[in-house]
């Protein structure tokens, strides 16, 4: 469940960058890397379950990359910014390399 709620987070960067107009290619590795993780623990029988848990952590992720580039209130977007980079940090150390 936290490998897939990880991919759900870089797939959120990963679309944020497309959005911002930010290359994308380095958190299309990790995202790509924690999806074979998410497949490689895939649990029998649980894979709605898990697809759940990455659509919600996606689903997370996009909104407090919205609030980061797009409050108009400074402190909002400073500790939107904050959560979103905090949550990658978790999620990377788990890669590998």
């Amino acid at each position: 469940m936290i490998f897939a709620g990880c991919a759900g987070r870089f797939s959120a960067e990963m679309e944020h960058s497309w959005l911002i107009g930010r290359d994308e290619t380095a958190v299309r590795g990790k995202r790509l890397a924690m999806i074979d993780l998410v497949d490689a623990s895939l649990p029998p029988g649980r894979g709605p379950e898990v697809l759940a848990r990455r659509i919600e952590a996606k689903f997370a992720q996009a909104m407090l990359l919205q609030r980061a580039s797009f409050s108009r209130d400074a402190g909002t977007a400073s500790r939107a910014q904050a959560r979103a980079r905090a949550a990658l940090r978790q999620c990377e150390a788990l890669l590998p390399g």
